[in-house]
């Protein structure tokens, strides 16, 4: 499909030169202001699906299974799942960060634009596109991610935590990845506060969860 796509384009380009050569401008004009724009952003945008089915090395995709409070503190948790396994992997987040998550999940639309819809926002204004989410480094039961972006042709990079980049893929339906290393960090270390209960008891919870205890049951 990009092929004969990519041929529509160069044999538009070719049409579009010769009507100038032929004299016939405003054919020209009409090629490269009208057709050739719509084939070129159809392009762009199966090139973008296309780099998004694309793994990242060294990662599993995940998705969320649920949103839930921990029943030791009370703070609320994003349970991650390996889209090819049964792995679950649990990250405490702060509470306004579980509303934004929750609010996309359900489709909750806010009167204005919250951080996160704003940030949406102007990705999308500066023309470039949110291509995953990457949750690459644990340390200190603290975890961090990347954001992964493209403006043009240029790779863009921007250090972020894992809550705001969920909140944000969820708004641009971009994967989430996890490092595979980070991965079984935290499959040994659920990561917890320090006061929450310990890893066992947390892993046993986690492996009983069911999906009446899963997201329709978060509530803020």
């Amino acid at each position: 499909m990009d092929s004969e796509l990519s041929k529509r384009i160069q044999a538009l380009r070719s049409e579009a030169e010769e009507q100038t050569r032929k004299g016939h401008p405003e054919r020209a004009a009409e090629i490269r202001q009208s057709e050739l724009p719509r084939l070129e952003a159809e392009l762009k945008r199966l090139n973008v699906l296309q780099n998004r089915s694309l793994p990242e090395p060294g990662s599993v995709e995940v998705r969320i299974r649920g949103l839930m409070m921990d029943p030791s503190t009370n703070m609320p948790i994003v349970v991650l799942k390996d889209v090819a396994s049964e792995t679950v992997m649990p990250i405490w987040v702060g509470i306004f960060e579980a509303n934004a998550i929750f609010n996309e999940i359900e489709k909750v639309a806010a009167t204005r634009p919250m951080t996160h819809d704003l940030t949406r926002n102007l990705i999308h204004n500066l023309n470039a596109e949110l291509e995953r989410v990457v949750i690459n480094e644990i340390k200190d039961d603290t975890f961090f991610a990347t954001l992964w972006l493209r403006q043009g042709n240029e790779p863009l990079t921007i250090d972020a935590r894992p809550s705001d980049a969920i909140a944000l893929a969820l708004r641009a339906d971009c994967p989430i990845y996890v490092t595979e290393d980070v991965m079984q960090a935290a499959k040994l270390n659920s990561s917890g506060p320090a006061e929450g209960a310990t890893t066992e008891q947390l892993r046993g919870w986690l492996e009983g969860l069911n999906d009446d205890d899963l997201g329709s049951k978060y509530k803020m």
